[in-house]
């Protein structure tokens, strides 16, 4: 007990500093904190699945399309619900669909998965494309809501549900070891009794509702919504790139990569608006941590392994002694 009070405290200390951010930052910073918060968020759902469970995921861009749908149609003039209502039909919709469409699916491994899901995703851009309901290629626009305080507050208690469900589902439940145990070997977890059909599905629906909550807040923070804004298959590249950069399957990882990620490219964005400079030197970004860190930037942190090939560049160079090094080899 008494070694986890420092580490509440500075969860509450963490808690305490973003909650001030808006009387702190101007509207610009305050709305890229808000998409930071917010990307952290949909990162962080899909390590469930593809860190904790071991199944890579390209379909999650349509769980967050079918929140943000469901806030664009139940909001609009011909139903005029509340957000909150829109919000809960949205997380439902995403689990039942998760639901429907992990039971066959996750009999499927490796890139069959990721390829079964990515397909799904497709489908429902094309959908929401000829459909009259979700407003086709015109898209649908929600009542406006001039507070950027609210959303980033939304956003913020968003982020903080998900990461504390995450915590207690993955890390300190037996629900969390029986994910991990089906992620390291299926047939040894199925010995065991766990059963692995139902768990791998449970994990599914979770990190599918997290997407939708996050998909609803972003319709009615934006206004404005089409299907490439809200399925594209960017948006679920994304959570996938961001989970690897910070470290799959680490809990800190996703909120460590969306950080950097989604900063990286606002900054570069806003130097090189212009061209198509920020895509190569975001590349280059991501593709010297997956080569010097393919633990991901949370191996950085103290007591977690180092990388070897960076130990050996270091090496060679003088600045670590062979005592130095094999010390830091241990975990």
């Amino acid at each position: 007990m008494g070694a986890a009070v420092p580490r509440i405290a500075l969860v509450l200390l963490g808690l305490a500093v973003l909650a001030s951010l808006p009387f702190v930052l101007d509207p610009y910073w305050l709305r890229i904190a808000t998409g930071i918060l917010m990307w952290a968020g949909l990162a962080c759902a899909w390590n469930i699945i593809g860190g904790y469970a071991g199944y890579i995921s390209f379909g999650h861009s349509a769980f967050f399309g079918i929140g943000a749908y469901a806030a664009g149609i139940l909001m609009g003039n011909r139903y005029g619900l509340p957000f909150g209502v829109a919000l809960l039909v949205g997380v439902v919709a995403a689990s039942v669909v998760a639901a429907l469409i992990g039971w066959p699916t996750l009999r499927l491994r490796g890139a069959y998965f990721a390829i079964a899901t990515w397909a799904f995703a497709e489908m429902l851009l094309q959908l929401a494309n000829i459909l009259d309901i979700p407003g086709g290629t015109a898209g649908l626009t929600l009542p406006p809501l001039l507070d950027e305080r609210f959303f980033f507050y939304a956003m913020l208690v968003a982020a903080v549900v998900t990461y504390g469900a995450s915590y207690f589902l993955l890390e300190r439940s037996r629900f969390g070891y029986r994910l991990k145990a089906v992620r390291d070997s299926e047939v040894a977890a199925e010995s065991l009794g766990i059963n692995t059909t139902l768990v791998k599905i449970q994990a599914f629906v979770l990190s599918a509702a997290i997407p939708a909550a996050f998909g609803s807040i972003y319709a009615y923070w934006i206004t404005f919504i089409n299907p490439t804004s809200v399925l594209g298959a960017y948006i679920a590249d994304q959570m996938v790139v961001m989970v690897l950069l910070g470290g799959l399957g680490h809990f800190w990882g996703p909120a460590i990569g969306a950080v950097s990620m989604y900063l990286v490219n606002r900054i570069i964005w806003t130097e090189w608006a212009n061209t198509t400079a920020y895509i190569a030197i975001l590349g280059a970004v991501i593709a010297a941590v997956v080569l010097f860190l393919p633990d991901g930037l949370v191996s950085l942190w103290p007591g977690t392994r180092r990388l070897r090939l960076v130990r050996a560049l270091a090496r060679q160079m003088g600045r670590l002694s062979p005592r130095t090094g094999t010390a830091e080899e241990k975990p």
